[in-house]
């Protein structure tokens, strides 16, 4: 979205479908915890029936292998819909809540009401999981949806926007495909909420877009996520997590460790381990296994391969513009302002900074904006402590990386400018809810305590109340 505007003229007209998703939740299709039921449990069943079409487009789109396709995108979908289908009485019921002694008789609770019609705009880095996990909730709390897969990643997208048709229902769920174009035109409607994933710059243009209709947002972006490794975390096991977690994907993870704080002993000992690692998992030649992914297009390989000469090269920094191939690079020599650090790398290169101490580490990550990941290895729990209080962060992670994507019952989304809101399980429930505040009194006693005329009588009995 970064692209000249479209002229309005040229730009595609959604009105109608619109209006066709504002007819249908009008008509209170969606409001059944049945519907809502059969639709996730449909799109639960998509992900298991047409896993071959998934993994093969998932393939084609980012070079992944079939077990990292399956574990990070097609059965996380499948789990985050077969999760909400288990809870959904529960979520949807009402939430007493104390009403106090000035209100009685009387009840109080909280009741989740769907908002409308939603928009999700995917990423194109998982862009099955991106898009659809933000579905399920959406069809969870009873809305309909429209959903944006992203254009970077075609094939994936085209797949989308032939199966979601099939398995849901058409008058409460459509895909739009397209780029800029359809995104700006989609942004001019008055949706009930909107799931962004993406970029910093794409998601102001979100936001303004949304303020215009006073559209609340969930913008889930990225940002530089630090990783820090104390002297007495266990550096094999460490190694092991990091690169694990820095090279899934092939880096194109918002929530990868961006770069390492170590000191120079740290340093020393981690960078062996760093490449042993690596050899395990991807062999001698990366650029010849099969579990080691490419870079989406030619336009962000080339903005990282640019970033490798901004350190010293300890692994890796090989690089293939044809098959858009960097290999697993680990950087060393990198200062503060070296160019790799003025933005999210989003790619296979990992710097390291030097940190001579916990609190120089700390210092330095909350001198840049609030990430939308953090990770520490160590063994030590008062630095466990001193870290998770000074670091804000979207999320955390102590002693692995990425891993709290795991946790159903964990809300993921970021702080300051990684983002705002989040989603998964319940979370992503409650985003695409509104707690309606209810309040139910009785007809007798109506004590006229609150009534005029005031008395001090009423003052000294109001007080005793409250």
């Amino acid at each position: 979205m970064t692209e000249a505007a479209t002229p309005i003229s040229a730009a595609p007209d959604f009105s109608a479908m619109f209006a066709e998703l504002q007819a249908t939740f009008e008509a209170e299709t969606t409001m059944s915890l049945a519907w809502r039921s059969a639709q996730l449990e449909a799109l639960e069943r998509m992900m298991v029936e047409r896993e071959k079409e998934l993994l093969d487009a998932l393939q084609a789109d980012l070079g992944k292998h079939p077990l990292e396709a399956w574990s990070t995108e097609v059965s996380y979908v499948a789990g985050d819909a077969g999760y909400c289908r288990k809870n959904l009485k529960k979520w949807s019921r009402r939430r007493r809540v104390t009403t106090p002694m000035v209100g009685k008789p009387g009840k109080s609770w909280l009741q989740p009401e769907p908002l409308g019609v939603v928009l999700i705009i995917g990423a194109w880095n998982y862009p099955l999981q991106l898009t659809l996990a933000g579905l399920a909730a959406a069809i969870a709390a009873g809305n309909c949806a429209v959903i944006k897969p992203s254009e970077l990643a075609p094939a994936t997208s085209a797949l989308i926007a032939r199966l979601v048709p099939e398995y849901l229902d058409p008058q409460c769920v459509r895909v739009v495909e397209g780029a800029v174009p359809e995104t700006s035109a989609l942004l001019e409607l008055p949706w009930d909420h909107i799931l962004y994933t993406g970029g910093g710059n794409v998601g102001r243009i979100v936001m303004a877009a949304a303020a215009k209709h006073l559209t609340p947002v969930t913008l889930e972006l990225g940002g530089k996520s630090p990783c820090v490794i104390m002297p007495d975390a266990d550096l094999e096991t460490t190694a092991a997590r990091i690169v694990w977690g820095k090279f899934t994907n092939a880096g194109q993870t918002c929530i990868a460790p961006d770069y390492l704080l170590v000191d120079a002993e740290t340093e020393h000992k981690l960078v062996p381990l760093l490449e042993k690692a690596i050899a395990r998992m991807f062999g001698d030649d990366p650029e010849a296994s099969e579990s080691y992914g490419r870079i989406v297009n030619d336009r962000h390989f080339e903005r990282l391969a640019g970033m490798i000469p901004a350190g010293d090269v300890a692994i890796g920094g090989q690089t293939n513009a044809a098959t858009r191939y960097i290999a697993p690079t680990v950087l060393t020599g990198v200062s503060a302002d070296s160019a790799v650090m003025q933005e999210e790398i989003f790619g296979p290169i990992l710097p390291i900074l030097r940190a001579d101490d916990l609190e120089t580490a700390i210092r330095h990550i909350r001198s840049d904006d609030k990430p939308l990941a953090a990770y520490i290895f160590t063994k030590d729990s008062a630095a466990e402590k001193r870290f998770l209080e000074k670091v804000s962060s979207g999320n955390a992670c102590v002693n692995d990386t990425m891993m709290f994507m795991t946790v159903k019952e964990l809300p993921f989304g970021g702080v300051g400018p990684s983002g705002m809101g989040s989603y998964s399980g319940e979370y992503g429930f409650r985003t695409f809810s509104h707690m309606k505040a209810v309040m139910k009194r009785g007809w007798w006693p109506d004590l006229d305590v609150r009534y005029a005329p005031y008395t001090d009588r009423k003052f000294r009995l109001l007080r005793k109340l409250r």
